[in-house]
């Protein structure tokens, strides 16, 4: 039974959550486990205490442990952070066989050797991406195998994470005593919980709004073409509103929470709040139409943000699959219109497809990062052959596989 566990691991600012899911007869992914702790240690994707972030993910390992009853050994560890990087590159191979006809072991080198591109300092490559290939003089090929020519080309694109992140990551996960499967782009992992291929091919965004940073991935052609980090999100929300109420961050936390809504048009000026009921030293009445007028503002800047990432790869506007919102904040009621008027595109909720679970907690958006690594980690078992949408994401791993002996020989 426990071959068939399949754990996936969001680490967030605030909030630290694992799913946990087993394989049935058929292969399909069935979710036993949804927990939620909270986080400490982490800023915007950064750890600041190997100490503080070890104990967040023991937490939440030991709730699942006792849910599941079933030992967690091995997990897939979402990353995400300012510190990503996304660049192009190309590889060119002569085909091996003397007939000239292409096969995997072909494709494998000519990835390899985009690999080649230069990193920046203390970077590793996470994730090797390939768009499109090239034979002799023939272009735009997604699957050369079987094809015949001489010169085979790629084009692919490179994700990049900061070494010292990395291996700090790795260095808590492992004091743990759980076992790291793989790393994956935390964004890239969420799409396939949420995105349809269809979807993908037309043009969509996904757009990760949490705590204390959103993220951008925007997919068309079927192939990842943007990521994009904000320094923004749900924290900022509830700072405005204590600074526009005069009162504390904890108080404003709860108005938000209870009273919250991004669009301020349908308020009305006479319905009003009593700061009192939040925090004791006060005794202040507030218009909720004031409260949605801070909170609407600030939404409208972050989407600004998104909308700007658009714009620097010429899709604002541009996406008939439109926007889908996953994360903590996204669930601010009214976020959808404000999003909508903002980016003026399709927006939607981004509540995961096709997801086989007695557990309620799972069909929450803020659920479906560390939901998307779980289903990314059952795509490789039926990966083996290299026939699922993994076979287009070559070099998983490969830097967590370094970064794993080298803490294994740190383990007692």
């Amino acid at each position: 039974m426990r071959s068939e566990i399949i754990t996936g691991l969001d680490l967030g600012s605030t909030t630290t959550r694992v799913v946990v899911a087993q394989r049935d007869e058929n292969g399909l992914p069935r979710i036993i486990a949804a927990v939620e702790t909270p986080s400490e240690g982490i800023s915007k994707g950064a750890i600041s205490s190997v100490e503080d972030v070890t104990s967040s993910i023991a937490a939440a390992f030991e709730t699942a442990e006792r849910i599941t009853g079933v030992p967690l050994e091995k997990v897939w560890v979402g990353v995400s952070g300012g510190h990503i990087i996304f660049q192009k590159s190309k590889g060119v191979v002569a085909v091996a066989r003397i007939n000239g006809e292409i096969d995997e072991g072909d494709v494998e080198r000519v990835i390899e050797a985009s690999r080649t591109v230069a990193c920046p300092p203390n970077f590793e490559v996470l994730h090797v991406i390939p768009r499109s290939f090239s034979i002799d003089n023939q272009t735009n090929i997604k699957d050369p195998i079987g094809m015949s020519g001489v010169r085979l080309e790629v084009e692919t694109q490179i994700i990049q994470g900061m070494g010292t992140h990395l291996k700090n990551l790795t260095k808590c996960i492992y004091r743990t005593g759980v076992d790291i499967e793989d790393a994956v782009l935390s964004i890239l992992a969420a799409s396939e919980a949420v995105c349809t291929p269809h979807q993908k091919e037309l043009g969509v965004a996904v757009v990760n709004i949490g705590r204390s940073s959103t993220e951008v991935a925007v997919f068309e052609g079927g192939d990842l073409i943007h990521i994009g980090f904000l320094p923004i999100g749900g924290e900022f929300i509830t700072s405005d509103i204590a600074i526009g109420l005069r009162t504390s961050l904890e108080a404003a936390e709860k108005i938000k929470l209870e009273y919250g809504t991004a669009s301020s048009k349908d308020m009305n000026k006479k319905d009003e709040i009593n700061l009192g009921d939040f925090d004791p030293t006060e005794n202040t009445l507030v218009s909720k139409k004031y409260i949605s007028e801070i909170i609407e503002a600030r939404v409208e800047e972050i989407f600004e943000k998104v909308d700007e990432e658009l714009k620097r790869i010429d899709r604002s506007g541009l996406l008939p699959s439109g926007v889908i919102l996953i994360g903590s904040t996204a669930k601010l009621p009214g976020i959808i219109e404000v999003a909508k008027r903002k980016l003026r595109l399709p927006v939607a909720l981004g509540f995961p497809k096709k997801i086989i679970s007695v557990i309620d907690k799972v069909n929450d958006i803020s659920f479906v990062p560390a939901l998307g690594l779980a289903l990314w980690g059952n795509a490789v078992y039926d990966d083996r052959g290299g026939r699922s949408f993994l076979s287009r994401f070559k070099g998983v791993g490969r830097i967590t596989d370094k970064i794993k002996k080298m803490f294994k020989s740190l383990m007692p």
